[in-house]
């Protein structure tokens, strides 16, 4: 069989299992040398990328369909995933220009829906820890700098544009780090994050006190090595007291 045929398959498939109409895309956020990173996967036999997504099966539902999705995706079971907007849209996209793009036969798409919502989930990972995986439409990943993304399929450049906006707004009143930081952390460290997402600079004095007061993190008596001035000290976070400033959202940077 190939891949043509294989494409029908798929469509098919989805049609008799998923919910049509009805698609997730998940927008994974990555920190990486200095850099606020997406991860994207190219699909096949085109040199176009897109986000990861996927259907919603029948049986399941939306939040489980998005936490399988990113497992898949990333090989990590437990992250911070948070739906943040729905794109409905009445036109999208184009639906031959995509199909013309992806090179695909004008047959494989005909239970292809002519209209699809999509949920948008936001996920925030370690980079260190995932280990990404391309499913049957797509062949390669890489993780991109979000302020220099190409031309994307679909309309993920703007879901994207949104899932950052979100997530700066949020930023602005609970404590993010836990899930894009290795265990062991540096106040920079941590700050260089925060100016990263939020694209501007913070007063290193004020943002130390803030997280401090916070109560999320605790300073280690260790020290980082090898730095050509003095050693600073290491952080992690309480991950108990996180999860309650999560819920009560009592941070500003504003």
């Amino acid at each position: 069989m190939d891949y043509k045929e294989q494409l029908i398959a798929f469509f098919k498939d989805v049609d008799a299992r998923c919910i049509l109409g009805l698609s997730i895309d998940c927008v994974i956020f990555g920190f990486y040398d200095n850099q606020l990173k997406v991860l994207l996967l190219r699909w096949k036999q085109s040199d176009e990328w897109g986000l990861p997504g996927g259907f919603i099966y029948k049986k399941e539902s939306v939040d489980v369909a998005a936490q399988r999705i990113l497992e898949e995706r990333t090989g990590i079971k437990e992250l911070f995933l948070q739906q943040f907007h729905t794109f409905g849209e009445e036109v999208r996209y184009n639906r031959a220009e995509i199909s013309r793009k992806l090179n695909w036969p004008d047959n494989s798409t005909r239970l292809w829906p002519d209209r699809t919502v999509s949920i948008g989930y936001f996920a925030l990972v370690d980079f260190m820890k995932v280990t990404p995986t391309a499913d049957f439409l797509t062949d390669e990943y890489r993780w991109l700098d979000v302020e220099k993304l190409p031309p994307l399929l679909f309309d993920h450049n703007h879901i994207i544009e949104v899932a950052l906006k979100t997530l700066r707004v949020q930023l602005s009143w609970q404590p993010v780090g836990y899930n894009l930081l290795p265990e062991k952390f540096t106040m920079p460290e941590l700050q260089r994050l925060y100016e990263t997402i939020l694209n501007r600079p913070l007063d290193p004095r004020n943002f130390s006190k803030k997280m401090r007061a916070l109560g999320i993190i605790e300073r280690l008596e260790e020290q980082r090595k090898g730095g050509a001035f003095k050693s600073p000290y290491l952080f992690r976070f309480d991950k108990e007291k996180y999860k309650k400033a999560l819920q009560e959202g009592h941070l500003s940077f504003s």
